[in-house]
């Protein structure tokens, strides 16, 4: 095993073990508990609470180092916003996918009107680092309000079902938020939705439409890159 040393100074596991955690919980439908149990068949006695904050601590830095190595994004963003009750008040979930299914952006907002729009079209272009030549959206009046002023030179699709993509993107994020039985905050649901999406981005291989030696050696890839953003 790896000896611990910054930042995971202090800490009685070693790096190894915390990474392996981290990688469960963010790329499986899995909760602390669940892990903390897949941990104890292998005889590592770790707490649910341990688990938990090292996903808290450890997660941003790894999701900021696999974004920082993504290979970029198409030039085709779907977007789409759907609500999310977050201590019993209701929110919105921006999200942006390329035409591969890579997810640019999640933002969790308070409101879809122009303005939250216009945050969102913000960070999508510092994402992508500049307008894309494409975006596809249902009829919200807030898109052609934040497109106008941000992306003029982008089409805009509003046709009916040109839209799915980003709405089936939510799904798997759906799954984890019943999973974890609701969102307890907007910061902590930005912090998982960022941390998650940077995770699922490099395993999104599409393994329903590849040989499966094609998706073993796509395996290996993100394996690599996994190990390379949570190297010390």
């Amino acid at each position: 095993m790896n000896t611990p040393t910054w930042p995971y100074k202090r800490h009685r596991f070693p790096p190894d073990i915390i990474q392996y955690a981290v990688w469960l919980y963010f790329r499986f439908n899995l909760s602390h508990r669940d892990i903390e149990d897949l941990l104890a068949q292998r005889g590592i006695e770790v707490s649910r609470e341990s688990v938990r904050l090292w996903c808290n601590k450890f997660g941003p830095t790894y999701a900021r180092r696999l974004r920082r190595t993504h290979g970029g994004y198409g030039d085709t963003f779907f977007i789409d916003e759907v609500f999310v009750k977050i201590q019993g008040k209701q929110q919105y979930l921006w999200r942006a996918v390329d035409q591969d299914g890579e997810v640019v952006d999640v933002l969790v907002q308070a409101r879809r009107d122009g303005k939250a729009a216009k945050r969102f079209f913000k960070r999508l272009i510092k994402r992508h680092q500049d307008e894309p030549r494409k975006i596809v959206t249902d009829k919200l009046r807030s898109y052609g309000v934040a497109r106008r002023e941000l992306m003029p030179e982008a089409i805009h699709d509003t046709s009916q079902y040109a839209n799915n993509r980003a709405e089936l993107s939510h799904q798997p994020t759906r799954v984890r938020e019943r999973g974890m039985r609701r969102f307890k905050s907007r910061l902590q649901a930005q912090r998982f939705v960022d941390i998650y999406t940077a995770v699922h981005n490099i395993f999104n291989l599409g393994r329903h439409v590849i040989s499966a030696h094609h998706y073993r050696e796509l395996r290996q890839g993100a394996f690599a890159s996994w190990e390379k953003a949570v190297a010390i």
